[in-house]
């Protein structure tokens, strides 16, 4: 029994390895990748504060591995597994919500950044045409349409 809860420990200590290195490898990858084509992004946003563009890239990466360097860290604990199969569907299933909770945060940042953008260029905009006829005061019209209606 002893050597079957040692020989189970074993199993779920490379589940522990292989997550932590793979968490930490795609978090670092991502983490690159969004800093890289997002300073393309952020630069268009903040066209005439190409500072304000790279500062606020570098704190959403660190933002970035905070949060998801911490949500692996809360849901590495696992059940035992006394079978190879067993720590194989942990490792998935811890794997599957780390994925999860990625994407969701990129989404998220996304979103927030479109939202930006879309305040920064509506600011850009050119105001309105303005009216081509002038339809005078609000009496005026109330007696054209008295008079259209008798």
């Amino acid at each position: 029994m002893e050597n079957e809860v040692i020989h189970s420990g074993s199993k779920l200590v490379i589940v522990y390895a292989a997550y932590a290195l793979f968490a930490v490898s795609l978090t670092v990858y991502l983490a690159r990748t969004l800093f890289q084509n997002g300073a393309i992004f952020l630069r268009d946003v903040f066209k005439d504060q190409v500072d304000l563009a790279g500062a606020v890239n570098r704190l959403l990466v660190i933002g970035f591995y905070l949060f998801n360097l911490g949500y692996a860290a809360l849901i590495m604990r696992a059940p035992p597994a006394v079978t190879a199969v067993q720590a194989i569907e942990v490792l998935a299933e811890k794997l599957g919500m780390l994925l999860l909770s990625l994407g969701a945060a990129h989404f998220f940042n996304m979103y927030l950044l479109y939202r930006i953008r879309r305040r920064s260029t509506a600011l850009q905009m050119d105001p309105p045409v303005l009216p081509q006829m002038n339809l005078g005061s609000q009496q005026a019209r109330a007696q054209s349409y008295a008079q259209a209606q008798g």
